[in-house]
C-alpha cells in the first residue's frame, strides 16, 4: 500500500504525483476507491485529479472502469537519459546472450536501496520469473542487487542492513556479516551470485556495468533454473556487461 496522507496545505502537483505513485508493478490497474485509499486522499479529490490525469493523458481508463498508466508517461519516461543510453547500449548484448544461454537476462540501475529493472529478455523455456520492467529487487537477496551492493560504498550497504534484510527464502542471506563477506568476494570476481535466495528454483549471475569514471552505472544478471551451472554463465554474462560499459560510455 502506498501510505500516502492527505496532508494539508498539500499543493495540487503533490496530489497529482500522489496518485500517479499508487500504481506500480504490483498495481497496475487500480479503482478509484483503490487510489483514494492507496493515497489516502478523499474519493471526491481523487476522482477530479484522475480526470486532469486522464484528459492531459496520463492515466487510461479500462472497460472494467479501473485505471492505469496512459501512454504519455511511457512516452516521457522513454527519454530520461540514463535508462535510454544504457538500453541502446545494451539490448544488442543482450539478444546475444539470450541467443547463446536461452535464460532470463534483466538490465537493472540502482534507485534508492532497490535495483530497478529497465529492460529484461525472458524465454517461456526459462525459469518462471516475477520481475518486470519498472519492477524493483531488494539487493541483498539477488545476483544484481548484490553487484550495487559491492560496488557502490559502505553507504549503501548500512543502509540497506540497518532497515533489515529481509528472508525471501530460506536461502536468503540476513546476517550482515555473512553478506559483506559474499560482497567481498563479487569485488574480487567481478560477478555476483544468488542462489536461490530470491525466489526458490532459480539462481542468478550479475555483473557490474562501469562507468568511465569506475562507478557502477547498471548491473546485467541471468536468472536460470537451479539445477543450472551459473559458474558457467559468469564469464558470458562479464563479457556481455563489458562490451555495454564500452558502448554506454
Amino acid at each position: 500500500m502506498a501510505g500516502r496522507t492527505n496532508t494539508p496545505g498539500q499543493s495540487v502537483s503533490r496530489r497529482l504525483l500522489t496518485v500517479l505513485d499508487c500504481f506500480d508493478v504490483a498495481h497496475p490497474a487500480l479503482t478509484l476507491t483503490e487510489v483514494a485509499t492507496r493515497s489516502g486522499l478523499p474519493v471526491s479529490t481523487a476522482r477530479r485529479l484522475i480526470t486532469e490525469l486522464r484528459e492531459w493523458g496520463g492515466l487510461e481508463r479500462l472497460e472494467d472502469g479501473r485505471y492505469r498508466i496512459g501512454m504519455r508517461l511511457w512516452t516521457i519516461g522513454t527519454l530520461a537519459p540514463q535508462q535510454r543510453g544504457l538500453r541502446e547500449a545494451a539490448l544488442p548484448y543482450m539478444h546475444d546472450l539470450f541467443q547463446a544461454t536461452q535464460e532470463n537476462l534483466q538490465l537493472t540501475v540502482l534507485e534508492g536501496t532497490q535495483a530497478l529493472c529497465i529492460e529484461k529478455i525472458s524465454s517461456t523455456k526459462a525459469v518462471p520469473t516475477r520481475t518486470e520492467v519498472g519492477g524493483r529487487l531488494p539487493l541483498h537477496a539477488t545476483g544484481v542487487g548484490k553487484v550495487f551492493l559491492a560496488f557502490s560504498g559502505k553507504d549503501l550497504l548500512r543502509s540497506v542492513a540497518e532497515a533489515g534484510l529481509t528472508r525471501m527464502t530460506p536461502h536468503t542471506i540476513t546476517q550482515p556479516g555473512r553478506l559483506a563477506a559474499a560482497l567481498e568476494e563479487v569485488r574480487k570476481t567481478g560477478v555476483a551470485y544468488s542462489y536461490e535466495e530470491m525466489t526458490l528454483g532459480a539462481v542468478s549471475v550479475a555483473a557490474p556495468i562501469l562507468g568511465l569514471d569506475g562507478r557502477v552505472r547498471a548491473a546485467l544478471g541471468i536468472v536460470a533454473h537451479s539445477r543450472a551451472a551459473v559458474d558457467r554463465l559468469a564469464p558470458a554474462v562479464r563479457t556481455a556487461a563489458l562490451g555495454i560499459a564500452r558502448w554506454a560510455g
